[in-house]
């Protein structure tokens, strides 16, 4: 049975690590954490915040004959949940980083932003957070 999501992964160019590493850590405000060195010879970068972890993967260049060009997915994303979701938004846009608000979800504030190579990424907060559960 799965009892927890353990990561993400996103993808990213080759090279792009220092890009990612200002925007993860400088401004969404994780931290880098180690890779294995097994892993770490392929390149990319951990981070983490609390319980959340995001992993960004070295995707290689398409070989001889393909697009030529790294490109994010357009509509998969990790959904992140914040605290103070105005304030968060904040610090992206004073970064330079785009807070594009969507009012689509019922019963949350949301809105999407995007990583330095394309990475869609969506941070949400609920107008109310859920009761708690009772035990039995």
């Amino acid at each position: 049975m799965i009892i927890a999501v353990d990561h993400v992964q996103l993808a990213a160019p080759p090279g792009s690590e220092d890009e990612l590493r200002a925007y993860y850590v400088d401004v969404l405000g994780m931290t880098e954490i180690p890779k294995p060195p097994v892993l770490a010879a392929r390149g990319g970068c951990w981070f983490r915040a609390g319980a959340v972890h995001l992993h960004l993967g070295i995707e290689p260049a398409p070989a001889e004959g393909g697009t030529g060009r790294f490109r994010a997915a357009k509509k998969a994303h990790p959904g992140l949940r914040v605290r103070d979701i105005e304030a968060y938004a904040a610090r992206l846009t004073a970064r330079h980083a785009p807070a594009i608000w969507d009012d689509g979800l019922p019963g949350h504030r949301r809105f999407y932003s995007e990583d330095p190579v394309g990475n869609r990424l969506e941070f949400l907060e609920p107008l109310q957070e859920p009761a708690p559960q009772a035990s039995g």
